[in-house]
């Protein structure tokens, strides 16, 4: 169910030329985004600011340069994206919770030399190590300093910008480089992908075409910026389609969430599964009774989580599925259509293929092809070269499976499959029968090598109860194959998760690995 006709041509723009429009749409004096402070900022303010601070970041680099930001959510954050690309240089998002190795990988894979931060979000956040190592390896710009420096000709700059955009701007085109994002590093180290202004408009034109937004409508957002969820959805596609939006700075505060949400009269949230059960349970009743839609993407969306709010908060979760490469949205369900166990229908533009895989049967690997595809990833160890992919088609690495009516479920990463005695056995199924039966809980399974039948499972979770007698009994009377048994359950205080919510896989092996040695001498 299309509600709105998908318009190839809005997207053929810039991030700016497109802001600039949507001012003249919906006014220069009206209120679009609301900081964590309570400061609200109208166009004109965010406008004249992106103009008036971007000479001062992009001072002696070159056009498309990648200049790092390193800010939490929020209007800093957004202010520098602008004001980057106002001047033709591209904000590439630092994740500050990558660790040092996942940042060294960032920054040497867009060659950034340069990384726009503030003094308060590293005194709040206790990033003085960081910026620390920031320090030797990159110039460190606050925004507090360059407010405070701002010139006369800066300010002659915030006046003539959004008259004259060709005159104090860059030239960018809407093919160019717009944005520079990392992916998560849940599965090895991470690889910078390279978005285009066409990219991140034409996802933005495939949401608008896909799922109905009001007028009234105001969209809280507490995830980061560094992801492409929290960015793309959350920060510019209300700028651009006239969605007043609150900004949170974290995603890991609960209760001033849940009160901000009701304070505010929030009627959109976005979330991950991770986060909004933790809102859920932390909101009395009819405390999110302003919200009309939660969407929920970057991870799977657990069936406990969906009964829990529904029973508690009379709330239906919508799920939906991107990727970091596709800028994010691929698919996502619709108030109206709304299949529980699936991501909703594929968005309008995009091409899908579906190709077999040895071992799987109901399902295969998922190629998506359209105009919201990145221009290509940057590797470390060949330092800004955007290398696109292979006839325009992202292989998402996901097993998915598209039934007769057009919705798309998700199966599993492909990485996220164990090989058992030559079957492919979904590492997923085994955390979605560990949480029907530990639902309090999290997990997270494992594949380790075994000499015998090539891997073995292990079950990693915080349930001081679980142990693999129950869950034999549970996969036999539920039906489940006796192969997605883990060998091993192994109870840990708490289950690593990466800042947006997403379980950190990598460091989960390393805890098996720490435990298991330990348990050894």
């Amino acid at each position: 169910m299309t509600h709105n006709i998908y318009d190839a041509g809005r997207a053929r723009r810039t991030l700016l030329a497109a802001l600039l429009e949507a001012r003249r749409k919906f006014g220069g004096a009206r209120t679009i985004l609301t900081d964590g402070d309570e400061r609200g900022f109208t166009y004109d303010t965010l406008i004249r600011g992106a103009y008036a601070l971007g000479k001062s970041l992009t001072r002696n680099t070159k056009t498309g340069e990648a200049i790092g930001v390193l800010l939490p959510t929020g209007v800093g954050s957004v202010l520098s994206v602008l004001a980057i690309s106002a001047y033709g240089r591209v904000p590439a998002m630092l994740n500050f919770t990558a660790g040092f190795q996942g940042m060294e990988a960032a920054l040497k894979a867009a060659s950034i030399r340069r990384v726009v931060t503030a003094h308060k979000f590293i005194e709040v956040g206790k990033f003085h190590e960081l910026e620390d190592w920031l320090k030797a390896r990159a110039e460190i710009l606050y925004l507090e300093d360059i407010r405070e420096k701002l010139s006369v000709f800066d300010k002659a700059r915030a006046v003539v910008g959004p008259v004259a955009p060709w005159a104090v701007g860059g030239h960018a085109r809407p093919d160019d480089t717009a944005l520079i994002l990392f992916t998560s590093g849940t599965e090895g180290e991470p690889k910078g992908v390279a978005l285009s202004h066409a990219n991140v408009l034409a996802n933005v034109e495939q949401v608008r075409a896909h799922i109905t937004f009001r007028a009234n409508d105001i969209l809280f957002n507490p995830l980061p910026t560094f992801h492409s969820f929290g960015l793309t959805v959350g920060c510019l596609m209300p700028l651009y389609l006239g969605v007043n939006m609150v900004l949170h700075p974290t995603p890991r505060q609960p209760h001033e969430i849940v009160r901000r949400i009701h304070k505010k009269k929030a009627t959109i949230l976005l979330s991950t599964d991770t986060f909004v059960s933790q809102y859920a349970r932390t909101a009395d009743e009819g405390e999110l009774a302003s919200l009309r839609l939660v969407v929920c993407g970057a991870e799977r969306l657990r069936d406990e989580t969906r009964t829990y709010i529904r029973q508690k908060h009379h709330l239906e979760l919508l799920e939906g599925y991107g990727v970091t490469e596709t800028a994010p949205v691929i698919a996502a369900n619709q108030a109206e259509v709304n299949r529980f166990g699936t991501v909703g229908h594929v968005l309008p533009a995009i091409e899908t293929r579906i190709d077999p895989v040895e071992g799987i049967s109901g399902g295969g690997r998922l190629f998506v092809r359209g105009p919201n595809i990145m221009l290509g990833y940057l590797r470390p160890e060949d330092p800004g070269k955007i290398v696109p992919p292979e006839g325009g088609w992202h292989d998402t690495g996901d097993i998915v499976y598209l039934d007769e009516e057009g919705f798309l479920s998700i199966r599993g990463r492909l990485k996220r499959f164990a090989k058992i005695g030559g079957e492919s056995v979904s590492l997923t199924v085994v955390e979605n029968c560990a949480s029907a039966l530990w639902p309090d809980d999290m997990h997270a399974a494992i594949a380790i090598p075994d000499g015998r039948k090539g891997e073995q499972i292990i079950l990693v979770t915080t349930s001081k109860f679980a142990n693999r007698n129950d869950f034999i009994h549970w996969a036999h009377n539920h039906g489940v194959a006796e192969l997605a048994v883990p060998r091993r359950v192994l109870t840990v205080e708490e289950i690593p998760v990466l800042g947006t919510g997403k379980t950190d896989y990598p460091k989960v092996s390393r805890i098996y690995a720490e435990l298991e040695a330990h348990a050894k001498h």
